[in-house]
């Protein structure tokens, strides 16, 4: 199972950092297409800043799923590392529970927000807000889902070698 979830996990995180590396590129190119038109070409085109905002607001959120995939999130070790190592790995087991109950809450109600931008128009382009609110369930479903696999992965074991780890040959 464990070497089920190491491979899975791997294989999810490197599929969302590839849709990231789109979206960053996509922002890149729409940003500095505002640029050359504000500053050269004066056409005065209303909608590079909000193609770059939703190109922004995904490729973060998605983001959070590749953080929880490597256990490179901010994580608060001074007390921790002090609890005896049994009684550490079932808190960072609770942790990781309390993590996934709140991605599952943000994806419940992340559902309900993005079917409420189905009736709701974005100002420049007249389409339905629904595909931009739809971030939020969908970066709460694929934190969960690696939340899942790196509680397997890891069984409260991710803070004994660290990969910041030092070792002593």
């Amino acid at each position: 199972m464990r070497a089920w979830a190491v491979h899975t996990s791997a294989k999810l995180n490197t599929a969302a950092e590839a849709v990231i590396v789109v979206l960053m590129a996509l922002l890149v190119l729409d940003v500095w297409l505002g640029v050359v038109d504000r500053y050269y070409f004066h056409w005065q085109l209303p909608w590079p800043e909000i193609v770059a905002r939703y190109l922004m607001i995904w490729a973060a959120l998605l983001a959070v799923s590749s953080g929880i995939a490597r256990r490179d999130h901010i994580g608060l070790t001074a007390v921790i590392m002090r609890v005896p190592v049994p009684l550490r790995r079932a808190v960072l087991i609770a942790v990781d529970l309390c993590v996934l109950a709140l991605f599952l809450y943000v994806f419940w109600y992340g559902l309900g927000f993005a079917a409420s931008g189905a009736s709701r128009q974005a100002m420049i382009f007249g389409v339905s807000l629904q595909p931009f609110y739809a971030a939020i369930p969908a970066a709460a479903a694929l934190a969960s889902v690696q939340t899942v696999l790196a509680m397997i992965r890891d069984a409260g074991t991710h803070l004994d070698a660290p990969p910041f780890a030092e070792t002593s040959a």
